[in-house]
């Protein structure tokens, strides 16, 4: 592996091959590509077909520095793919008869604020996983990265919890009408993970461990720490490029950190971008909406629903018709020819992490882990993304072996 091969994880073969040549080599050189032209540390695969789990393997460094290597099932933060998790949660809840989709938030909240905009009254469950609840981040901004702002403006400890963000959003005005136009928010679903711990009594980690992830065989998932003396055993490191440092959001540090660890307020954006996860987690949660009969957390008419475009006008032409891609519930999501087929998927970027989850309509999963987020970012996500499918195409032989009861 040039480039990474000092590092190199573990790899589980899906046949026993030379390791020079085996039938998902495409994978390994787009993968090892990809991190040479960026110098990206470490990385970890998982790949399903046919809900069986094929390969999986690590690349590169864990830690550079203690020269530990990623592994198949080493934990990354994964961002933004904890979305599609507060999903299903939300979708759960409403299997249960305990919410509804249409149901207004602020009235499940109850908060004793009243919001300075009465737009805020007319946003639904529905509008905040939809990300049409009225906040758009370019023409404002995102409230998530502003922990120390916003403790000192309600004079409580910093940095500001989740709850104390959704009051100081209170005192701001809506940059659209709700069910106006889509604009991607963290805030919603922030939003989102409030509403499933006054709904169900529980703190969202608690809720979302048994609800959704005990079901479906995912046992070491966590929501992560934003120090690195409290990262998890088997968590990776986190890098920057040209080690970029910032002040800290905890006040108690007073010298300048590295952007991953305290440069952001991890644990306020647990339902938004803060789970840890392998990549063996995650193809293992995606791999579980492939055949809706079989999901152990939802029914088929919630997962069809997951799925299903938001109403007009959004994720629609100005002539009407629906845009070829667009965001249902926690998933982008591009229809493929015949009616019911679709790939859906969900990326992830935080300072020290990238991420990508894919499920393909033709019974193909996979997600793809890095522990540095390139400055190139919105190209890079692009090019992880054509490279994946790029090997995919030159599979030949897909392995029939079933490695997902080595990581149960």
């Amino acid at each position: 592996m040039a480039g990474v091969a000092a590092g190199a994880g573990t790899t589980l073969l899906t046949q026993a091959a030379d390791e020079k040549y085996h039938a998902l080599k495409p994978f390994d050189d787009e993968i090892e590509d990809f991190m040479k032209a960026r110098n990206v540390p470490g990385a970890s695969v998982a790949i399903v077909k046919d809900r069986k789990l094929v390969y999986a393997r690590g690349y590169g460094f864990a830690d550079r520095e203690k020269n530990l290597p990623a592994q198949a099932d080493s934990l990354f933060r994964i961002a933004s793919i904890s979305k599609p998790f507060t999903a299903v949660g939300i979708l759960k809840l409403v299997e249960d008869g305990k919410l509804k989709l249409d149901d207004n938030a602020l009235e499940i909240l109850q908060l004793a604020e009243k919001p300075s905009d009465t737009r805020w009254n007319d946003i639904t469950v529905r509008h905040l996983l939809h990300h049409t609840g009225g906040w758009d981040r370019d023409i404002s901004f995102d409230p998530m990265f502003r922990p120390g702002t916003i403790a000192t403006a309600l004079q409580v400890e910093a940095p500001a919890k989740a709850v104390d963000v959704i009051r100081y959003m209170l005192t701001k005005k809506l940059d659209a009408a709700p069910g106006e136009r889509y604009a991607y928010s963290n805030f919603g679903y922030c939003i989102l993970g409030r509403i499933i711990e006054k709904v169900t009594g529980q703190d969202y980690e608690t809720y979302m461990k048994k609800a959704v992830l005990a079901p479906m065989g995912i046992t070491r998932m966590r929501i992560g720490r934003s120090m690195a003396s409290q990262q998890a055993e088997g968590e990776v490191k986190y890098y920057m490029v040209d080690d970029a440092m910032t002040g800290s959001v905890f006040p108690s540090e007073k010298e300048r950190v590295l952007w991953p660890y305290g440069g952001f307020y991890l644990e306020a954006m647990d339902s938004h971008g803060a789970w840890i996860a392998s990549a063996v987690d995650l193809v293992r949660f995606a791999s579980s909406f492939d055949i809706p009969a079989k999901c152990p957390v939802l029914k088929p008419e919630s997962i069809r629903e997951m799925f299903s475009p938001p109403a007009a006008p959004v994720s629609r032409t100005p002539e009407g018709k629906l845009k070829d891609v667009y965001y249902g519930l926690g998933w982008q999501v591009r229809p493929v020819g015949r009616e019911g087929r679709a790939n859906t998927w969900h990326s992830g970027s935080l300072p020290g992490t990238s991420t990508l989850l894919v499920r393909r309509w033709d019974g193909l999963d996979w997600a793809v882990l890095f522990n540095q987020r390139s400055k190139d970012k919105k190209l890079s996500d692009g090019a992880i993304d054509g490279a994946m499918h790029k090997a995919a195409a030159k599979v030949s032989q897909w392995p029939k072996v079933d490695l997902f009861p080595k990581f149960s």
